[in-house]
């Protein structure tokens, strides 16, 4: 793939779109290097229009998270120290709570500000 500023949506989901087809490529590889210039546009292009999109709700982003770290729910139960919690949490049954949020913040990197916001239990 020809590598190219991105200037439009359509240019950004084109890029997320290809993102996903490289995700795992090896470094030191072609498509390794695309992945990583790829990566860097992409978040130049957010970062360029942030607030055009909303944050993702704290679920979202931590289910985003793990597959980027490439983690299951049993390595969230070693975070979050009980198979029940993870499974609560991932199926909207439990809210964070702030020493949650704090081992989220702090193990997988997702933002605070993401991760106290307030989401819909099922």
């Amino acid at each position: 793939m020809e590598i190219k500023l991105i200037r439009t949506e359509e240019d950004y989901q084109k890029a997320l779109e290809r993102l996903e087809v490289i995700f795992n490529a090896k470094r030191g590889t072609r498509e390794g290097d695309e992945l990583e210039l790829l990566s860097l546009l992409i978040e130049d292009y957010e970062t360029e229009t942030e607030g055009e999109y909303p944050d993702p709700d704290p679920v979202e982003a931590i289910k985003y998270r793990m597959e980027q770290m490439g983690l299951e729910q049993k390595d969230l139960v070693k975070i979050l120290g009980l198979k029940s919690r993870a499974s609560e949490i991932l199926s909207r049954k439990r809210q964070l709570s702030l020493n949650i949020i704090r081992k989220l913040n702090e193990v997988l990197g997702i933002p605070a500000e993401i991760l106290i916001k307030r989401y819909e239990l099922k």
